[in-house]
């Protein structure tokens, strides 16, 4: 087993973020970390964090936390399918470091095959090519997705070492749907409105499946072979 073990929790997106890890777990023997399903977004998030805050769950004594997910590219150096590692997390221009032992021990697993990024969290989904190239330049922000920097302050807060380990699922060359109005206030995805959203831009929509299809499986088989001992060099 790798050295940085062990991780108590991954926290991942919940719908096909959250199954990817499922099944890039599935058939690994031995101890595993416990797979908490997130809401999608800010808000939601801390809410969530919030009232777990109550039951002590994720808040143990020298405990680790696992963020893992897809994200959009701000840069032509990162493109679907890149597995990106974080190095910290910025909002407003506040900033939230991911803890450097742990995402040191990681990268030392996975090496070759990932990316050290910044990445920029935001309260909607960054659907335009062009803001996106925008806000890569103007923030020097590699990826972009809604839960990080939250996840960072409430754990950072609480003392809890955490790292950030995604997927990129959208370039920074195509738009793809607005589907933020697809995304509930709790957090959870509207099947309809993320439907509808596809369907009125098909071209996007048919680009972003595809993207998300590719990234999930790199997912997966990131998960499998972390938590397998195995190096991806």
């Amino acid at each position: 087993m790798p050295n940085f073990f062990p991780i108590n929790t991954i926290l991942v997106p919940q719908g096909a973020e959250y199954k990817a890890v499922c099944r890039g777990l599935s058939g690994i023997t031995g101890s595993i970390p416990t797979i908490v399903a997130i809401p999608v977004g800010m808000k939601p998030l801390l809410k969530y964090l919030e009232q777990s805050q109550g039951n002590g769950q994720f808040l143990a004594p020298k405990s680790r936390v696992l963020i893992m997910g897809i994200c959009g590219s701000l840069s032509d150096r990162h493109t679907v399918g890149d597995i990106v590692l974080y190095q910290d997390c910025i909002y407003q221009r506040k900033q939230q470091e991911c803890d450097r032992t742990f995402s040191a021990q990681l990268h030392s697993c996975i090496s070759e095959k990932v990316s050290l990024v910044k990445a920029l969290t935001s309260e909607r989904v960054i659907w335009s090519a062009a803001e996106k190239r925008r806000l890569g330049e103007t923030l020097a922000a590699d990826v972009v997705d809604m839960e990080g920097f939250t996840a960072l302050e409430f754990f950072n807060a609480a003392g809890v070492a955490v790292a950030m380990l995604r997927v990129v699922s959208d370039d920074c060359q195509h738009n793809i749907p607005d589907l933020t109005p697809a995304i509930n206030s709790d957090g959870s995805l509207n099947p309809f409105a993320l439907a509808m959203g596809m369907l009125r831009q098909p071209l996007a929509g048919t680009r972003l499946i595809r993207g998300s299809l590719t990234a999930l499986k790199v997912l997966e088989q990131v998960t499998n072979l972390l938590f397998s001992g195995y190096s991806l060099k």
